[in-house]
């Protein structure tokens, strides 16, 4: 990847879909407690609640992909919008904890295209990262 591909990233337009998928899913009441309406604190517990509703999407995209799945929305397969699902509540998530997961992503992205063990000639040698 050429890194000048950085530059052509709208980084505020990938910031205010997290911060949408974030804001949807507390005006749904997602981080108040059913019963009472009142804020969930993000404990420890609630961030692996979290973390593990995040690895369900995931798992069920591949049910979808076993399967050969379409999803409820007709026009789409099941593993694509199991994905999505997937990406609202890593987002969701990144935004109840203040994280910048959109400039992390840019971040990470840059750093990966420069790692030697991310290069196909490393990872095809002995040794190298596989699939």
């Amino acid at each position: 990847m050429n890194n000048d591909m950085f530059t052509y990233i709208d980084q505020r337009g990938a910031t205010r879909l997290a911060n949408l998928c974030h804001l949807q899913s507390a005006e749904a009441g997602w981080w108040n407690d059913p019963e009472t309406g009142k804020p969930l604190d993000l404990t420890p517990e609630r961030f692996a609640q979290k973390l593990c509703l995040i690895h369900s999407e995931v798992s069920e995209a591949m049910e979808g992909h076993r399967k050969g799945i379409m999803d409820d929305l007709p026009h789409r397969e099941m593993t694509e919008v199991e994905l999505a699902d997937a990406v609202i509540r890593i987002y969701d998530r990144a935004g109840r904890a203040g994280y910048d997961i959109v400039g992390a992503m840019l971040e990470k992205l840059e750093y990966n295209a420069r790692r030697a063990d991310h290069k196909l000639e490393n990872r095809t040698a002995e040794g190298g990262k596989k699939c």
